[in-house]
């Protein structure tokens, strides 16, 4: 018999996620060729594999790890590990269409982080300290920016983890930091963002926040983090999700320089607190009026007044990668959408089992703003049902801003066949479904007074439900034409189901 092929090692972290990679032909990308951090990196992986909401042209392409970074020797700078919804299913071992349902399994089944001691975190190879002489942050790690507008450096895929002052209850989520100089980064909270709760009950004690910025993790670990209330409500540790992904505890390890705890397989920890009662312009040093591109596919304007983390310590491992992304890319809608299906998966599976099929948080909303839910009608009653689905979905996740309903016969992730749908199963003044005035999110440029004078404040939007789905008692006569069911490879043998 032929020799089989070594089974691929777990993945644990960052670097075994990319030994994976490497043995899926197409998947990475490793150059040496010399590029700069600053606007190059991202104008390059702009064409090569963003996608997303990017300007075009853009594609979706293989992530990329670039090993010759200028002005940083022996650090290296990945982007795009999570910009495909394949490689994604490589990494998390499913079938890309069925990552929605093991996410949901996921969050069903928690398993709790375990702690492990400094001998056994690789995350503390090297230490660096913010108190020694030469410590600055600029010059020690390649923070990128996206474009020649951003506000400055940006730390784009950083997971931020704190804790409750109060409660002892942990939290992690990605959060836009900016540099703002050799020992402070500005933080970023949207509306509602649980460590944003912490710091605030710790600045009304006039006390700091410890925090660790975990940099380059197992991929698990990432879109495990960013399920939001009210799948995962203030005091769920969504580290227990990445755990559960992976079948072993998220290892974590005691800081050096703060009272925190750290991923301990990270590739980079920024150790730091935010300060109680210190806010910062965030385009302070460069005056653009814009802080980097957002997941709409717009530049944010530059926030007046953010809060600030003071570094305390650094540590890496022995040749570190900086991981990050290009903002309205592809990479967010997997980080952001796909566990956005899921909590809107299991919320409807909860209330109606077995209704909805399929859920997608599809590219043009950046994994928040539109999803395509596929339904699958037994009766008249159902029709009210689906929309009962839509509505489910959008108190569920409040950032969401429209919903497509579409039946079994339609597939969710190919953008014709729902925009079929919503041609040749749709009337506007019977099925768009108009919700005016409710909560939404701050980033959505549109979702201003400005824009709408009926609009109260910045993040109130009108949202939509656009029942694409067949009226039961007409089925018969929406029936799409069956052809024969021919296996083609014997006349087109580079076929792929």
């Amino acid at each position: 018999m032929p020799e089989q092929p070594d089974p691929p090692a777990p993945v644990r972290d960052l670097r075994s996620a990319l030994d994976r990679l490497a043995r899926h032909p197409g998947q990475l990308h490793t150059t040496d060729h010399p590029i700069d951090p600053y606007g190059e990196l991202a104008g390059v992986y702009k064409r090569i594999g963003a996608g997303g909401t990017v300007e075009r042209p853009t594609g979706i392409g293989p992530a990329m790890l670039f090993e010759n970074v200028k002005g940083y020797p022996g650090a290296r700078i990945l982007v795009g590990l999570l910009a495909s919804r394949e490689r994604v299913g490589i990494l998390l071992e499913s079938e890309p269409a069925r990552l929605t349902q093991r996410m949901a399994e996921a969050v069903r089944n928690p398993l709790e982080p375990v702690i492990v001691t400094a001998e056994n975190a690789p995350c503390q190879q090297i230490v660096h300290r913010a108190d020694d002489e030469d410590f600055d942050i600029r010059t020690l790690l390649p923070a990128p920016t996206n474009t020649d507008k951003d506000a400055g450096p940006y730390f784009c895929e950083a997971l931020v983890l704190g804790t409750d002052p109060e409660t002892g209850h942990t939290d992690v989520t990605i959060h836009r930091l900016c540099v703002q100089g050799k020992d402070e980064i500005s933080i970023f909270f949207a509306p509602g963002r649980h460590i944003d709760a912490f710091r605030q009950k710790a600045e009304a004690k006039g006390e700091s926040l410890p925090v660790s910025i975990n940099i380059g993790l197992d991929p698990a670990v990432y879109i495990g983090a960013e399920f939001e209330a009210p799948t995962t409500p203030l005091g769920f540790d969504e580290l227990t999700i990445g755990g559960a992904l992976r079948g072993e505890g998220v290892e974590l390890v005691d800081c050096v320089t703060v009272k925190q705890k750290s991923i301990a397989r990270a590739e980079i920890v920024i150790e730091g607190e935010i300060l109680p009662d210190v806010r910062v312009k965030e385009d302070k040093n460069t005056g653009t009026g814009h802080a980097m591109p957002e997941f709409p596919g717009c530049d944010g304007p530059a926030n007046p007044s953010l809060p600030l983390i003071k570094v305390k310590g650094v540590t890496t491992r022995k040749d570190p990668i900086v991981q990050t992304l290009v903002g309205p890319g592809e990479e967010h809608v997997s980080l952001a959408g796909i566990p956005t299906e899921a909590a809107i998966l299991k919320a409807c599976e909860d209330a109606f089992p077995g209704f909805v099929k399929q859920v997608y948080a599809h590219s043009a909303g950046g994994g928040k703003f539109l999803s395509i839910i596929q339904v699958g009608k037994r009766d008249a009653f159902e029709d009210g049902r689906a929309r009962q689905a839509a509505i489910l979905a959008l108190g569920i996740y409040a950032e969401l801003k429209h919903v497509v309903l579409v039946d079994e016969d339609v597939d969710p992730f190919d953008s014709d066949d729902v925009l079929w749908a919503m041609t040749n199963r749709f009337q506007a003044d019977k099925d768009l479904v108009i919700l005016p005035k409710i909560a939404g999110h701050v980033l959505d440029p549109s979702q201003t007074p400005e824009y709408n004078p009926e609009i109260p404040a910045k993040g109130v939007t009108a949202k939509m439900v656009y029942d694409a789905t067949v009226p039961f008692a007409l089925r018969e006569k929406f029936t799409r034409a069956h052809f024969r069911d021919v296996d083609p490879t014997p006349w087109y043998p580079d076929y792929k189901a």
